[in-house]
């Protein structure tokens, strides 16, 4: 397999400095090398590829913009790019390493106890340990405020009931970053580890997308952890949704290497198959069309993401910020990896092809970690000072 070559048509490599385009090479080698030559099994046996949870530990991949712990502490830029190429594998692979640094890792860099960040981070860093994020529920998406889940003190520990749905990585996590409502009604965070009485993970199964990524229901059943396993720092519902930010700034970015993938699969099949009068289909001004859009979208999400990426770098970043990239980005992935299906026709259904994959991958990226509407009005009220979400 050939090494992948990029898509580059406004020269935004001069745009990046040498340490950006070492991390970015090193996630595309690793795809290339690791990644591609597996996914495609894994995506029909609907099975994670675990024996790659080690090598993205020892590459720095998981909680790469962070310091300390052995983190890698890259750039916010040299981070996106690599969850670029990630994503240009497989979309399941990107929300793995997502969650695991801005869902698991972060929450507990930013908000645990120095006794919660010795035991996890430098495990979770190296992939040691899995951890996942408990958020969203049955009745409760868009609105996770409206959660069911609650948390009781009693005595020197908390007493947990609820149900969270569609949780990547819930049944193989090691650490679950849980969140609940208490008796005062405010949100925190809870770190449920694996075994905890009364405590479940089941998965989901039968996906038509993400099918090389563990998506699980957690249940809490009089679940009862240690006083000591609250993230201390949670200020409400304000602290989940910083991670979530987090981890929206990297799918921002990862959706650029679906896209990729997609352009470059339409273009080389565009020049090489043959049709009326055996002239290559990329000779046909639809199907140069459908290119054009192609390359000039991906090349208008490349600066936004980053224009964005340098903000976070320099501390200048509002979290509407990142609901555009989100927003724009994967509308954008979407829209490429539809117009390259067409291009391929009929071969364009089959997993020969990266195209499909990434298509139905997309369509769960559309509308995870808030909704293609939601970071809409998100953005709304930003320019208008009006929340319209009701």
């Amino acid at each position: 397999m050939s090494a992948f070559p990029g898509v580059d048509f406004l020269d935004f490599d001069s745009l990046l400095n040498d340490e950006e385009r070492l991390a970015r090479g090193t996630a595309r080698q690793f795809v290339d090398e690791q990644v591609l030559p597996i996914i495609e099994k894994c995506n029909r046996d609907a099975k994670f590829p675990m024996e790659l949870v080690p090598q993205l530990g020892e590459l720095g991949f998981f909680g790469a913009n962070l310091e300390g712990y052995g983190c890698a502490q890259m750039s916010n830029v040299a981070y996106g790019l690599v969850m670029q190429e990630l994503e240009r594998g497989d979309s399941g692979l990107r929300s793995f390493v997502s969650v695991q640094s801005a869902l698991v890792m972060y929450p507990i860099y930013r908000y645990g106890s120095a006794e919660q960040k010795d035991k996890w981070v430098p495990r979770l860093q190296s992939g040691k340990a899995i951890g996942c994020f408990g958020l969203t529920e049955p009745q409760f998406g868009s609105n996770p405020g409206g959660m069911l889940t609650r948390a009781v003190r009693r005595g020197d520990r908390y007493i947990l009931n609820g149900e969270k749905m569609w949780i990547t990585n819930g049944s193989i996590a090691d650490v679950s970053v849980v969140w609940a409502k208490c008796e005062d009604e405010r949100i925190r965070g809870f770190l449920v580890e694996k075994g905890a009485p009364g405590f479940t993970a089941s998965d989901v199964h039968g996906k038509l997308s993400l099918r090389a990524s563990v998506t699980s229901s957690l249940a809490m059943n009089n679940c009862e952890i240690p006083a000591q396993n609250v993230l201390a720092g949670v200020d409400g519902l304000e602290s989940a949704l910083s991670c979530l930010t987090q981890a929206r700034y990297g799918i921002g970015w990862g959706v650029i290497g679906a896209a990729m993938a997609c352009y470059n699969t339409a273009l080389e099949y565009a020049k090489t198959r043959k049709q009326f009068q055996n002239k290559p289909i990329a000779s046909h001004q639809l199907v140069q069309d459908k290119l054009v859009f192609m390359i000039t979208e991906i090349s208008k999400a490349q600066l936004l993401a980053l224009q964005v990426g340098r903000l976070k770098d320099q501390d200048r970043l509002h979290h509407t910020h990142v609901s555009m990239l989100k927003m724009n980005n994967v509308w954008m992935a979407m829209e490429t990896a539809r117009k390259a299906r067409d291009i391929l026709g009929a071969n364009g259904i089959v997993d020969d092809y990266c195209v499909m994959r990434h298509m139905n991958n997309l369509e769960s990226v559309y509308t995870y970690e808030g909704t293609h509407d939601i970071h809409r009005l998100i953005i709304g009220e930003r320019i208008t000072g009006i929340p319209a979400y009701f």
